[in-house]
């Protein structure tokens, strides 16, 4: 389970990094996160935007509250969300 948190956080960060290098100003970029719910799974990523990392890199993530991974998976198809966070049940 650990393995799957650590590689679903990693593809997080891995497609946010296009995005953080096209902000060269000084303007925050913002990211788009749509998670399938709040969970514990998520403790990195919560606390990475409560102490102000993503805010040290000019990154600035609207998280919002998916309600399941179907919305999810649409809100990233429609553009409504650039990140979703989501089981692999989602891609089937």
């Amino acid at each position: 389970m650990k393995n799957k948190l650590t590689a679903l956080l990693t593809a997080a960060a891995l497609a946010a990094c296009p995005m953080c290098m096209l902000a060269c100003n000084n303007d925050m970029t913002t990211v788009r996160l749509s998670e399938v719910t709040h969970s514990i799974f998520y403790a990195p990523l919560y606390v990475a935007i409560n102490n102000g990392y993503f805010a040290d890199e000019k990154i600035n993530i609207k998280l919002s509250n998916g309600g399941g991974a179907d919305k999810v998976m649409t809100s990233v198809i429609s553009g409504s969300a650039d990140i979703g966070l989501m089981g692999p049940e989602a891609t089937i």
